[in-house]
């Protein structure tokens, strides 16, 4: 069936462009020797380490009890994703852009290949939107927003993800919008339609929604800041407040003296109740900081590739693509980096992430879990301690 299509679509393409057949075919580069070595080391690395991050992220959760918690579950698809796309689309790349662009592997595992690759990078993609959805609801509605502590929930959220991920690689294995499998190229469908929807849905609506939750959460970290900025917090040098908050003793009956004790003891009392409002503003800070950090990179490694692709069908038409390859080589890996900066920015805002991850690497594997309650009691000590300094 496909051999009679090839064989009817090679008249329309002689009668409408001449040279629409070799465009293709153009668009190979012959590097060099050296050239291949110093760019098949680049990539191998990024989807090695790749590979080593993201599973690092799914043996912690899943062996550590500590982690295994429902709001991790959005993190562990993450990795997952960004581990499918290590393990099932780096590899066949890495080859395709060694010998210059051909594809080697066939018509039919080309349509597995870019589904494959449209879903995982989808799932990372949606996955992000939804964890910064997530964090918005948890800290802003930490009373009302149940699903970060009910693990149904959220394997349903996870599916949902999966599931529309895969939506989007359907219409070319049913019909909508064939992908380009001609003359060794292996290219994902250039209809504009299609276009449309694929990148609207991968990029374009989890992007914008991941902006409108950053920018609410740093609008409550502000809040938060303004309603916290402790302007009148006694002073070292003021003695009267200090006598008042930590000894208790009445400082001398003259006017000036009480009226500065009464309002030593209301800051005192202020400061004792608003503990539990400091912790939600240090939480609402972490947020805003964290989730800043993951759009600003996704934002920077994805946004350049997908553009290219969003104008490639009007710039090129439907068959082939007019983009040099090494530039959608290099804005391709650009965006499959993403995948590799994921696991690292939550290991270094997660603390107990980073240290199950160092002990992973030292092959230190027993007592994790004692060693992580440990170093929360630790650090819990600490903020009781530097809490209480400040009365």
């Amino acid at each position: 069936m496909t051999e009679g299509l090839s064989q009817l679509n090679e008249p329309r393409a002689e009668l409408s462009n001449a040279t629409n057949s070799t465009d293709c075919g153009e668009d190979i580069v012959l590097y060099g020797d050296t050239e291949k070595v110093v760019i098949g080391i680049a990539i191998s690395i990024i989807t090695l380490l790749t590979i080593a991050g993201n599973s690092l992220v799914v043996i912690s959760v899943c062996t550590v009890k500590k982690l295994r918690q429902p709001s991790n579950y959005l993190v562990v698809s993450l990795a997952a994703a960004d581990l499918s796309v290590a393990l099932a689309v780096m590899p066949f790349v890495i080859i395709t852009d060694l010998v210059g662009g051909k594809w080697l592997f066939g018509e039919v595992f080309c349509n597995v290949f870019i589904a494959m690759d449209v879903m995982c990078c989808t799932a990372s993609i949606m996955t992000l939107c939804v964890i910064s959805v997530d964090r918005y609801l948890g800290i802003t509605r930490p009373l009302t927003y149940p699903v970060r502590q009910d693990g149904k929930l959220m394997a349903k959220m996870v599916f949902v993800v999966w599931l529309l991920s895969a939506s989007i690689t359907l219409p070319p294995l049913f019909g909508w919008a064939k992908n380009v499998t001609v003359e060794r190229v292996c290219l994902i469908s250039q209809d504009v339609g299609y276009t449309i929807y694929s990148t609207g849905v991968a990029f374009y609506i989890p992007t914008t929604v991941m902006l409108v939750m950053y920018h609410r959460i740093y609008k409550a970290a502000k809040a938060s800041a303004r309603k916290h900025r402790f302007m009148d917090f006694p002073r070292p040098h003021d003695q009267d407040c200090i006598v008042c908050v930590d000894s208790g003793v009445r400082p001398p009956r003259s006017t000036k003296r009480s009226q500065a004790a009464k309002e030593c003891a209301t800051l005192s009392k202020f400061l004792q109740e608003d503990h539990k409002n400091i912790s939600i503003f240090k939480r609402e800070q972490k947020a805003a900081r964290t989730l800043g950090i993951i759009v600003g990179t996704f934002t920077v490694c994805w946004l350049p590739f997908f553009l290219m692709s969003t104008a490639r069908p009007f710039l090129c038409g439907s068959r082939c693509s007019c983009i040099p390859l090494w530039l959608e080589r290099t804005l391709l890996w650009l965006g499959y980096t993403n995948s590799l900066i994921n696991p690292l920015i939550y290991a270094f805002f997660n603390r107990d992430l980073r240290t199950t991850f160092w002990n992973l690497l030292r092959c230190n594997y027993r007592n994790i879990n004692r060693r992580l309650s440990a170093a929360s009691m630790h650090e819990a000590l600490k903020a009781t301690e530097k809490h209480e300094g400040v009365f």
